[in-house]
């Protein structure tokens, strides 16, 4: 296991993400297709393509929302990559988490401007971004990662994004069970294999109100962690949940769902550590007949 990342001192990070274009700046240029190439500006090169050039120095010093014309006649709709744009395009190590369940997670766990944020595993740094956009410059995002492969592109991804080493971010390559020293923390996310491995050190960690919220891939995995919280006595009733983004064609009076969708990407469960000492309530909910190992003989054995 390595030392943590010391954080970086209490400065802003480089990327500008408004005004005119800049030298380094991402650009993503989209042709009149839709099709999106994105390219980092260095003054006195050029973005080539099947359909001709633009020079970047024509880009540079331009507003985002400009049209540029290649030397072949093509034109390109020019505008700095959104964090969604560039998590999924991002090089990638792990899977990265995708912007409709980041969202999720940023709005339903309430990470907010100033918390102090556990993360496990850092992946691709997909999510870091996100998180680090929700917690700000003066909150602490601190990031575990098991492999030192995977580590290394979150890093590169994360200070690509933000144009340098981001104030808020620690990351340490290392297992969460293990490697885990915050105290105090506001909420904990946990992405990776088995979080109902790491619930004991989660609950130790989180002030009483505190959130922990595991992103899953499979219902067995979901129902796992759910059980471990529940019975592990220092959390509220966890949520489980899925979203589901449809997006629609509209042109005229032909108004319809796409025939493609992101369906399921994984399974969200939130949980509210209680305080110290506090039994939670019993649940009043009845349960299913095949909850539970039923009796050899039972009506629900049979």
């Amino acid at each position: 296991m390595s030392e943590p990342t010391p954080p970086s001192t209490p400065t802003s990070p480089g990327r500008i993400p408004h005004g005119p274009f800049r030298a380094g700046d991402q650009v993503q240029l989209t042709d009149p297709k839709g099709r999106l190439n994105t390219i980092t500006l260095h003054p006195g090169k050029l973005y080539h393509s099947h359909k001709g050039a633009i020079p970047h120095d024509d880009i540079i010093g331009s507003p985002e929302g400009s049209v540029f014309r290649s030397t072949g006649g093509t034109e390109y709709l020019a505008f700095r990559p959104l964090l969604a744009d560039y998590a999924v395009r991002m090089p990638r190590g792990a899977a990265v988490v995708y912007p409709k369940d980041a969202a999720q997670i940023v709005a339903m766990a309430d990470i907010f401007p100033g918390a102090r944020v556990v993360e496990a595993g850092a992946g691709s740094g997909a999510l870091s971004c996100f998180l680090l956009r929700a917690v700000g410059e003066h909150g602490l995002l601190s990031s575990y990662e098991r492999r030192p492969d995977f580590a290394d592109i979150a890093r590169a991804n994360v200070e690509k994004f933000f144009g340098g080493p981001h104030p808020a971010w620690r990351l340490t390559v290392g297992s969460l069970e293990d490697a885990l020293t915050e105290t105090e923390v506001d909420r904990v996310v946990l992405d990776m294999l088995a979080p109902w491995e790491c619930v004991d050190p989660v609950a130790k960690a989180l002030i009483p109100g505190g959130m922990v919220c595991a992103y899953i891939a499979t219902t067995t995995q979901m129902s796992r962690v759910v059980e471990e919280l529940r019975g592990h006595g220092a959390f509220a009733e966890p949520y489980a949940f899925e979203t589901m983004l449809r997006s629609w064609h509209v042109e005229g009076l032909a108004v319809r769902p796409d025939h493609r969708m992101v369906g399921h990407t994984g399974f969200l469960v939130t949980a509210r550590r209680l305080a110290d000492g506090v039994t939670p309530p019993l649940r009043r909910r009845r349960p299913a007949k095949g909850a539970q190992n039923p009796e050899p003989g039972t009506p629900a054995a049979i």
